[in-house]
């Protein structure tokens, strides 16, 4: 890393500090002359500004200059007097103000020289940053991390598209579901984001702590390339789990990332199956909405649906999950994650009977009615279902329908004849109502 102090060792150049002696320590990343009165527009931070001072004609003409480098974020300003008698005072006094390091250039040292100088040092730098981080090609994401704050001279992170930190020494000065969010809207935001390389679905991105000249971008994006070979050789570790955790399904409509999203949402997981728009794992952690609210929008799914069991043996916290994702699909949303919690007992109960038994139980018990339908064109399945959906209320069913309740008593009582069974009796109502359930979806 090139720094104010590396520029006053460079043979040649005889710079001598006039202010901001405490702050020589200040990164370098690019050298820009001018003359303007005010440069405030065109500067970047850490920057040499380069100035022959030919704004200055009168004391006070330093503040709006100096003022300017310091919004900016401007490393030093190396300064000639060969135009102007000397360093002006108002000009010293103003950068040990605004605390710009002054580097007063000698009158008989062309720009040129300076610039040749500086751009040779920065190129020699960055190679050189750029070899120091390719060594630590086989350390672990921190390490590399670490080494290439160091070398940009500003801090950096790690984030996963789920909108977590995976590796960064410091606290991000938001929120990284934030961070994720404003890369994938591609707004501006206070640090510089770019993915790291890789065919994974979720992608992970570096967060630089700032803006970045081209030399650091060039840094920044071969740390991208190293810890994207990283990610890639590092397996997934194998899951020990107990024998009763939860079991996530999760489908990515319209993608085949599901896979990708669970490892990356699971790491501590264990995936047991995955069919490619669809995917199960065993885990003992609680799916984050927030999470995958956020990564959605740099997937090429449609929606995200997941499913969650309770801690259970494997066998029914997976019936349980599977019929979940269900549930979830026929909800609206781009990101629906639906718990056990929400999934009725009976329900439950039909998620765990095989296909083939809720097939026959609907055949059983509906088989009579759903011929009727068939022969007479008619919807006495639909009529049944909303009269027990509003708890065998005649009044409130025929409201639902848009009927009279003498109709809707009418219906009821030929489906009942149709079923053999009396439809105001809980126990006849609960048969029919799960052989009704058991033609939805998932069970």
């Amino acid at each position: 890393m090139t720094t104010v102090k590396t520029l006053l060792g460079l043979p040649g150049l005889r710079l001598r500090p006039l202010a901001g002696a405490d702050l020589l320590d200040r990164p370098v990343t690019r050298i820009y002359v001018t003359e303007l009165p005010d440069p405030g527009r065109y500067l970047s931070a850490g920057e040499l500004v380069l100035s022959g001072l030919l704004w200055w004609r009168r004391p006070g003409d330093a503040e709006p200059f100096v003022a300017a480098l310091a919004r900016s974020g401007a490393a030093a300003l190396a300064a000639s007097g060969a135009d102007s008698g000397g360093i002006p005072a108002d000009v010293v006094d103003a950068c040990a103000r605004h605390r710009i390091p002054l580097l007063e250039v000698p009158t008989d040292l062309s720009f040129s020289v300076i610039t040749e100088q500086v751009v040779l040092a920065l190129a020699a730098a960055s190679d050189s940053a750029r070899k120091r981080l390719q060594a630590a090609a086989d350390a672990p994401v921190e390490t590399l991390l670490e080494r290439a704050s160091a070398e940009l001279g500003l801090p950096c992170w790690v984030l996963s598209g789920l909108g977590r930190v995976i590796a960064g020494a410091a606290a991000l000065p938001l929120p990284a579901e934030d961070v994720v969010r404003r890369y994938a809207a591609r707004e501006p935001g206070p640090l510089t984001v770019l993915p790291v390389e890789g065919r994974q679905a979720v992608p992970w991105l570096i967060a630089a702590g700032g803006p970045l000249s081209t030399t650091q971008a060039e840094l920044a994006e071969e740390l991208a390339g190293l810890i994207g070979v990283t990610r890639a050789r590092t397996a997934p570790a194998e899951a020990e789990l107990p024998a009763e955790a939860r079991v996530v399904a999760l489908r990515t409509e319209g993608s085949d990332e599901s896979r990708d999203v669970l490892r990356e949402l699971l790491p501590d997981g264990l995936l047991l199956e995955s069919t490619g728009d669809t995917s199960y794992a065993a885990t003992t952690a609680q799916p984050s909405t927030l999470e995958l609210s956020t990564v959605e929008p740099l997937l090429r799914a449609t929606r995200i649906l997941c499913g969650v069991s309770e801690p259970a043996p494997r066998t029914e916290a997976w019936e349980t999950a599977r019929y979940a994702v269900g549930v979830a699909a026929r909800r609206p949303g781009r990101v629906v994650v639906v718990p056990a919690a929400d999934v009725a007992a009976h329900q439950l109960l039909l998620a765990g009977a095989p296909d083939g038994v809720r097939a026959a139980l609907r055949r059983r018990v509906l088989g009579p009615l759903l011929a009727y339908d068939a022969e007479q064109h008619t919807d006495l399945v639909h009529t049944v279902r909303v009269f027990l959906e509003c708890s065998g209320s005649p009044t409130r069913a025929a409201k639902a329908l848009h009927v009279h309740v003498n109709t809707l008593r009418y219906r009821i009582g030929r489906a009942g004849e149709l079923l053999g069974a009396d439809l105001t009796e809980f126990t006849d109502q609960l048969d029919v109502y799960l052989a009704l359930r058991a033609g939805d979806e998932g069970g």
